[in-house]
Formats: C-alpha cells, sequence, structure tokens
C-alpha cells in the first residue's frame, strides 16, 4: 500500500499530535478539561507527583491515590457546534483487519454500553462464493446529509459544524424516528437503566451529548467519534484500541488522518492511491467514513460457520449485510 507519509512519531505521541490539543510541561502531567477528583486517598505508595491544571495551578498527591479523571463537559451550546475549524473523517483499511474485534472492545468500555448492542459491529463479508471472507468494521458514517436529523421531532440528534452527529439523550423522547431513517442501522435503543458499573464509575458527572454519558434509559444511542476524547488531543476509543492499526482519524481540513501507531499520512493521496470508497455512498447521504479496499489480504479464511451470513453483491459500494 502506498501511503505519503507527513510524520512517523512514536506510538505514544502520534495520538496527540494529530490535533495538536495535547501538551506537556516538564516534570508536570497536564490535566485538561477542568479536575474533578484526581487523587483519591484510598491508599499511597510514598511517590508523589504534581499536576498542571489548565489556569496554571500545581496539585502534587501520591501516586497510588491517583484516579483516573474525565474532564469536566462542556456546555450543551458548545457541544452543539462543536470544535472551530474541524472537519473529522475516519478511514478503516479492510485489508489490514483481522477481525479481533478490539475496536469494539474499547467502544463498549469508552461508553459502558451493553453487552447486547454494539456502536461498532464488525461483519464478516464475502462478495462472492468463490472469494475469501474479509472483515468489515461498521460505525455510524456521521453523514453530511443525514437522513436521521431530518425526521427527529425535537431536534435532539444533530449534526455539528466539525462533521459529527450526536443525540441528545436530554432532549431525545424515544420515538425511534431517527433509527428508522437511518439506512445504516447504526442506532440503538437504550432498553434498561444504566448499570452499577457505569453509576459507580461516572459518580455525578453532569450529562453532556459529546460524552454520551451517563446514558439513559428510553432514549437512542450510537457510535459518536469520542468527541470528548478529540477535545483533549486523544484518538476515539475505536482507533487507539485497534492493535492492526486499521483504523484512522483526523480533520479534513489539514486533509491528514493517523491511526493508533502514530502513522500521519495524507488523506487525499490515500483515498486515492487505494481506491478508497464510502458504503453505499449513492444514497446520498455523504458519509464522513471511508473504507480501503481488502487487497492484498495476509490473514487466514476465517470458519463460515462462526461469522454473520453475507449476501454476494456485485462491488464493494453494493454490499448487502444481513442483520444489519
Amino acid at each position: 500500500m502506498s501511503e505519503d507519509k507527513i510524520n512517523e512519531p512514536n506510538k505514544n505521541s502520534g495520538r496527540r499530535n494529530f490535533l495538536k490539543f495535547g501538551a506537556l510541561a516538564t516534570g508536570l502531567t497536564l490535566v485538561g478539561g477542568g479536575l474533578q477528583k484526581v487523587f483519591s486517598g484510598e491508599k499511597g505508595t510514598g511517590e508523589k507527583v504534581r499536576l498542571l491544571s489548565p489556569d496554571g495551578k500545581v496539585y502534587e498527591g501520591d501516586k497510588g491515590n491517583l484516579c483516573e479523571v474525565r474532564p469536566l463537559p462542556v456546555s450543551n451550546e458548545e457541544a452543539r457546534k462543536g470544535i472551530p475549524n474541524k472537519k473529522f473523517v475516519m478511514v478503516i483499511d479492510l485489508a489490514k483487519c483481522d477481525g479481533c474485534k478490539k475496536c469494539t472492545e474499547a467502544c463498549q468500555a469508552m461508553h459502558y454500553t451493553e453487552s447486547d448492542r454494539e456502536w461498532l459491529k464488525v461483519f464478516t463479508m464475502k462478495e462472492a462464493e468463490a472469494d475469501a471472507p474479509y472483515y468489515f468494521p461498521k460505525p455510524c458514517f456521521h453523514c453530511d446529509n443525514p437522513p436521521c436529523t431530518k425526521v427527529c421531532p425535537v431536534n435532539a440528534t444533530f449534526k455539528r459544524q466539525d462533521g459529527i452527529v450526536l443525540i441528545d439523550n436530554e432532549r431525545c423522547i424515544g420515538c425511534r424516528s431517527c433509527m428508522a431513517a437511518c439506512p445504516y442501522s447504526t442506532r440503538f435503543f437504550n432498553w434498561s437503566h444504566p448499570d452499577q458499573k457505569q453509576t459507580a464509575a461516572l459518580g455525578n458527572i453532569k450529562y453532556s451529548p459529546e460524552q454520551s454519558v451517563p446514558r439513559r434509559m428510553g432514549t437512542v444511542e450510537k457510535c459518536d467519534f469520542c468527541p470528548d476524547m478529540i477535545r483533549q488531543g486523544k484518538m476515539p476509543a475505536c482507533v487507539s484500541g485497534c492493535p492492526m492499526n486499521v483504523i484512522y482519524f483526523g480533520d479534513q481540513n489539514e486533509d491528514a488522518v493517523t491511526n493508533a501507531a502514530g502513522v500521519t499520512v495524507k488523506l487525499s493521496k490515500l483515498l486515492s492511491d487505494n481506491a478508497g470508497y464510502r458504503h453505499l455512498e449513492e444514497l446520498g447521504t455523504e458519509p464522513r467514513v471511508y473504507y480501503l479496499p481488502p487487497k492484498n489480504r495476509k490473514y487466514p479464511v476465517p470458519d463460515m460457520d462462526k461469522v454473520d451470513r453475507v449476501k454476494n453483491t456485485k462491488k464493494p459500494t453494493e454490499m448487502v449485510m444481513d442483520n444489519m
């Protein structure tokens, strides 16, 4: 595969640098978005660490008492506008995918989704009887012409200026019109109350459409591109969680996308050199997720008795998947 490499930073820094939001100070760890709970006070190791807040204040405490910090959510108004001057895009290289579903696992862990739904589902595809099957990760496509936003009677699902489509569960009335309108079947209805694991992990965190948590019973939910992580200069969970570096993510305005290995490539060249396409783009939805065809695959043929059955079609853009 020909890739015009803009730069090839190390694996630890690449995921932060691609959006130029991340930052580090010498000897200090920068905690962005507001401090909620940094030192738990439950146990200690004797080793001190210092944290630098966005307003320049330094906090010190025992390393053993550190706990995960979730940044304070942005206002609902900011969440609806999106990140200025950005146009986010995703590219999935089908030739690299080995079907491990680590992207799905990372997504579910980030959003505390139940086991009966997968915001990013990995299908096993086969275009013809004699062809070898391949894997097809399917997130929400964050369409530029989304049918879902047009049918919502309360403006609960909306398109942002940065290309991301979100759902405001404080507005959602659970009518499921958006689910019927979505041609990709990437939306799910939340039939149950949040489990205790989610409640304990999130505490009394304020809801934001950008975080999609705390999740709410009786509302619709879907892949959200992890906009709260993007604001921190991090990759979406599925991107950083993929061990095969299958998923690229970045800014179309900068014509650059980056994968989990920190490899940044020119978006336009990546698509043109590899015959990139968008799934069912003939519907006029203008998806913001692109695919690279599964050429030159190196992985063993999967056991078709254990995977989703698929229908044979003429070309990748016309693939039809059962149970979508």
